[in-house]
């Protein structure tokens, strides 16, 4: 497991999904991911705080230099809570719940970026806002995207061992045959 390696890789997916989705300044983008899986291990058997910060690292630099807001989303124990900025949790008007994760309840990724974020909370849902997303190691982020949620295909589509999957959303098209859309 190189390290170096991972965080090159997830830099680049990163940078290449922000690209593609074209998520205006403030939008919230949700992260989940397995680092068992990463390291060619079964989900949540396996979790590393070193191949944590390798993920999250590129993606906080990421997403801080667009100003989006993270959501980072833990495993079934802490029934998919995310964790995001106070901020974010304000601007969205979500609903904050009580728990820290923690490696085997919120997963690695999750505790490590709680860690690092200036005024962690955890919150119940996204209420399905999230304008785009990445899902590391087949973790199911879907539920916390909007409504239309498009697949997004990057060059690269593993991370490590774990494969991924990114999406962007964009608005509903309502109107029929006649209606006139903005162009993507």
């Amino acid at each position: 497991m190189d390290l170096n390696e991972i965080s090159k890789q997830t830099k680049e997916v990163i940078e290449e999904l922000l690209d593609i989705a074209n998520v205006k300044s403030g939008g919230l983008f949700v992260l989940g991911g397995s680092t068992s899986e990463v390291i060619g291990k079964k989900v949540g058997t396996s979790g590393s705080l070193d191949v944590a910060k390798a993920i999250v690292d590129p993606i906080m630099e990421s997403v801080k230099k667009r100003n989006l807001y993270l959501a980072v989303q833990g495993c079934e124990h802490l029934n998919r809570a995310l964790l995001v900025e106070e901020d974010a949790m304000e601007k969205y008007n979500l609903c904050e719940v009580s728990v820290i994760p923690q490696i085997h309840a919120g997963g690695s990724i999750q505790t490590y970026a709680y860690g690092i974020f200036e005024r962690p909370v955890m919150v119940e849902d996204l209420k399905c806002l999230a304008h785009a997303g990445l899902d590391i190691g087949l973790v199911l982020i879907g539920m916390h995207l909007r409504p239309v949620a498009v697949p997004v295909r990057l060059k690269r589509n593993k991370i490590g061992d774990a494969t991924i999957v990114a999406a962007r959303t964009r608005p509903k098209l309502i109107g029929g045959e006649r209606a006139i859309y903005k162009k993507e």
